[in-house]
């Protein structure tokens, strides 16, 4: 059952990914049609930026809790950045409040360049860090214990999670200029 939810995150991170990619051929290009997905996601980011930090704080929390796979520090760090993000967002869905955009732009680029950092170490393309000890931890922040579809890692979903919630708040808060 682990491995089924484990396949069902990795499909979500990938379509994610393509959508992500789409959006930015996009937006290169500009395609017409891109100011009706920035205004749904302008006037839905609150809702779109509580879901995607919510998933990924449950991920997190699965893969820790009930997988059993123990977090390195790099993963407690960017822990740190996203799992408040649920709260901001929710609250801001709650009270219909689209100035966090900048505070969730923040935090989500600390969490893009932690996670992308991450990533490189596990794929060899970054030093690898001499200690990865918090809390007595023994998991190395190189060691990659998922590899969905090939590239895939725990880190990467992270950074996906981290890029599309900093889109979000990007394409929020150029809206909220233009109005």
């Amino acid at each position: 059952m682990n491995d089924l939810i484990i396949k069902l995150i990795s499909l979500l991170v990938l379509a994610a990914q393509i959508g992500i990619i789409f959006y930015l051929i996009a937006a290169v290009f500009r395609v017409k049609s891109l100011k009706k997905v920035n205004v749904f996601v302008s006037r839905n980011g609150l809702l779109l930026s509580f879901a995607v930090s919510l998933i990924a704080t449950l991920g997190s929390l699965f893969l820790s809790n009930i997988v059993g796979l123990t977090p390195c520090e790099l993963c407690w760090f960017q822990r740190i950045v996203m799992y408040p993000q649920v709260v901001l967002f929710g609250l801001a869905f709650w009270k219909r409040d689209s100035h966090i955009a900048i505070y969730g732009a923040i935090l989500s680029f600390m969490g893009l360049i932690l996670s992308g950092y991450h990533y490189l170490l596990q794929i060899n393309l970054a030093p690898v860090a001499t200690s990865c000890s918090l809390f007595g931890s023994s998991t190395s922040c190189s060691s990659t214990s998922i590899r969905e579809f090939g590239f895939i890692t725990i880190p990467l979903m992270a950074f996906t999670a981290f890029l599309l919630l900093f889109l979000v708040q990007i394409i929020m808060i150029k809206n909220a200029r233009n109005r």
